[in-house]
């Protein structure tokens, strides 16, 4: 049941289109996943068409359960809705530039970022919910990304510590959902007009602390996945009155629809370049994004930087031993160290969650690799390698030991992807699986 001011509101606006847009809702939903380039290329059971706009999205095909196969506890894809993939497409991040997503959990668009930037740059996630917060971490762990600043903070702070530091920002906004009512029951409970006119003023608040950040010449895209004119093209148009140095880009974009002006009070110039992504016109849920870019062309600009640190020596002896090169700089909260990209910002008074790679910890004078690093590894020279549903990878998943004659850490891979550590002594493989993630 859709809330009735929902669909009358709809039904006014759309016209003649209305009874598609409806009709929709009695489709099967979409589902999709996103290969990890970060990870390699690897044949996967599960894929079928490609996704327009995206390289690297395909269309689940029907009867799969990828997210239980041990590809995806290796990180090499992330399940992703297909029009969700849209709007970091649109911000075409670049290897080398530092690059902000800033209501990232819980990490869809911010791993496709990375994935695009190729671990170089420095890409700064953000997530004001604590407990979604983790899960961005998490997620960006078993993916592999070397090179994000992972933190838990209000947007209108941050703005006040990186003014003009971005190269280019999302801003996938918080919104009344309306685009997932087919996807999530709670978002038709939760929604009412109230709950539109709350959200569009936070969408403003959010916008306009993004807006500090961004360095002249930057690009920022704000994405929603919601129908509502108040929260799409008014945010927008309301941004553009209130910003006359940021403009709407003309994006070739051919699988979507442009935004409609005429459905706002006062719209701004460019509006109408505006996109939306309709469930009746594509494969992909409702979604809305505008690409802006801010006038000028000029260098951003970099405050203080955190320091690097000098490793410790059962650290750079576990480097040296097994030939890892030390990419970025050392970084340590307590015992546990990160390798960090060279442009990470002082941390100082920030609440962090991740600070680049976490590379290990050192617990009674001895070094213990992070579960991150065995994700974020291409090889290793002590490997044990098992392929996808043998009973060993489910035993490892499991939290069970493994036997191989192996000695000291050993990479535990599936079809040559990492999946974490064991440590060998005798013949025996003690099983280091984070138990957080071990299988029930």
């Amino acid at each position: 049941m859709l809330p009735s001011a929902f669909l009358e509101r709809m039904k006014r606006l759309l016209g003649d289109e209305y009874e598609d847009f409806l009709a929709s809702y009695d489709r099967p939903r979409n589902t999709g996943l996103r290969r990890n380039p970060l990870k390699g290329a690897v044949d996967l059971p599960f894929c079928g068409d490609r996704v327009p706009w995206e390289p690297n999205g395909h269309y689940l095909l029907p009867d799969t359960r990828p997210g239980l196969h041990p590809y995806h506890d290796a990180g090499l894809y992330y399940l992703q809705e297909p029009s969700a993939m849209a709007p970091a497409g649109l911000l075409d991040a670049k290897p080398g530039e530092v690059v902000l997503d800033l209501c990232a959990a819980p990490g869809g668009k911010t791993t496709q970022i990375a994935a695009a930037m190729e671990g170089r740059g420095l890409l700064v996630c953000n997530e004001i919910h604590p407990k979604r917060a983790k899960i961005l971490s998490s997620n960006m762990e078993r993916l592999g990304i070397r090179n994000a600043l992972v933190l838990n903070e209000h947007p209108a702070r941050l703005a006040e510590r990186f003014p003009c530091f971005f190269d280019r920002i999302l801003v996938d906004a918080p919104c009344s959902g309306e685009g997932m009512f087919r996807k999530e029951d709670a978002a038709v409970t939760d929604w009412s007009e109230e709950t539109v006119a709350m959200c569009a003023d936070r969408q403003n608040e959010i916008l306009n602390s993004a807006a500090q950040m961004l360095r002249p010449g930057g690009r920022l895209v704000y994405s929603t996945c919601t129908f509502a004119p108040e929260e799409n093209e008014g945010v927008i148009s309301r941004f553009l009155h209130e910003h006359p140095d940021f403009f709407a880009e003309e994006i070739d974009a051919p699988w979507f629809a442009h935004g409609h002006p005429e459905w706002v009070q006062d719209p701004a110039d460019g509006v109408e370049r505006t996109f939306r992504l309709w469930p009746h016109k594509l494969r992909g849920e409702g979604h809305f994004a505008a690409v802006l870019r801010r006038s000028g062309d000029e260098a951003r600009t970099v405050g203080a930087l955190q320091k690097p640190e000098v490793l410790s020596d059962s650290a750079r002896e576990f480097l040296a031993q097994n030939g890892l090169p030390v990419f970025g700089k050392a970084v340590s909260f307590g015992d546990t160290w990160y390798l960090a990209p060279e442009l990470l910002p002082d941390l100082c008074s920030l609440r962090v969650l991740r600070a680049g790679l976490e590379f290990g910890e050192v617990r009674k004078g001895h070094f213990v690799p992070s579960h991150a690093l065995a994700l974020a590894l291409r090889s290793f020279p002590a490997a044990v390698d098992f392929p996808a549903g043998s009973k060993e990878i489910d035993g490892y998943l499991h939290g069970q030991t493994l036997f191989a004659p192996q000695n000291g850490w050993v990479l535990i891979c599936v079809d040559g992807h990492p999946l974490g550590w064991a440590k060998g002594a005798d013949g025996v493989l003690k099983n280091h699986y984070p138990k957080g993630l071990r299988r029930l």
